[in-house]
């Protein structure tokens, strides 16, 4: 049985968390989620009650309700993907082993039935966070989202924009988003879907395999290449969102 007075979150004792759940649970409401959100990921933060709450949304990512194990789902992805963070509960891995394993084998299910884009992206980066890939989960999701990934060059260190989506695919230095005039740009470089190898072509295939022409399409995108029109120095734009 799970002391929740021994444990922590955002804002202080984990003592509440108890009968949050039990609403959420019982009312369907989605303010709900987001206060449980900022309790227990709090900008990305986690908390020793983080990982005391993965039984739960391991259950109620089991749910006939699709909203409801969606959004256990990603919220699990989120804080398992903070598992390195210091945060006092251990080897959570190890420990939630059982509820990480059940959580990935859920979300690679409603990852075929995915509503829409954006909640496909969500479960396939909370897929990355069971699975224990760091640095990528998240910044994927972000990215893809917002149609942009920021960077940084690693020549001249210039801070970047990779555009993708409607506005074109391209690297700038300058924010596009808010200039009145054309900003300094080089066009981004796909790489070529036979080309791609390791988590690049496994992501690719798994998009193919389920349907998302868009995001696979997306995915060349990111595992492609893009020159800093500051220095000119050439980079691979997914290991430079790694290295942020």
């Amino acid at each position: 049985m799970t002391d929740w007075t021994e444990l922590s979150h955002a804002y202080g004792s984990a003592e509440d968390i108890p009968a949050l759940l039990a609403r959420i649970a019982a009312e369907l409401e989605p303010g709900l989620w987001s206060e449980l959100w900022s309790a227990l990921c709090h900008q990305g933060s986690v908390y020793s009650a983080s990982f005391a709450a993965l039984p739960w949304l391991a259950g109620t990512a089991e749910s006939d309700d699709r909203e409801q194990a969606v959004n256990a789902l990603c919220l699990a992805g989120s804080i398992v993907a903070g598992a390195g963070q210091s945060h006092g509960a251990d080897d959570v891995r190890a420990r939630y082993s059982a509820e990480i394993a059940a959580l990935s084998v859920s979300a690679n299910r409603r990852l075929r039935t995915a509503a829409d884009q954006v909640e496909y992206v969500d479960l396939l980066a909370s897929m990355l966070g069971f699975e224990g890939v760091e640095g990528w989960g998240e910044d994927l999701a972000w990215g893809l989202g917002a149609e942009e990934f920021q960077v940084s060059c690693p020549g001249c260190e210039a801070g970047l924009f990779i555009a993708l989506g409607e506005g074109g695919f391209f690297c700038s230095s300058e924010d596009y988003a808010l200039s009145d005039e054309p900003v300094e740009s080089r066009p981004l470089r796909p790489a070529r879907p036979a080309d791609l190898t390791g988590l690049g072509g496994r992501l690719h295939g798994i998009a193919l395999g389920d349907g998302r022409d868009e995001v696979a399409r997306l995915l060349t995108y990111v595992f492609g290449d893009a020159s800093c029109p500051d220095c000119g120095s050439g980079f691979s734009v997914a290991d430079r969102i790694g290295a942020g």
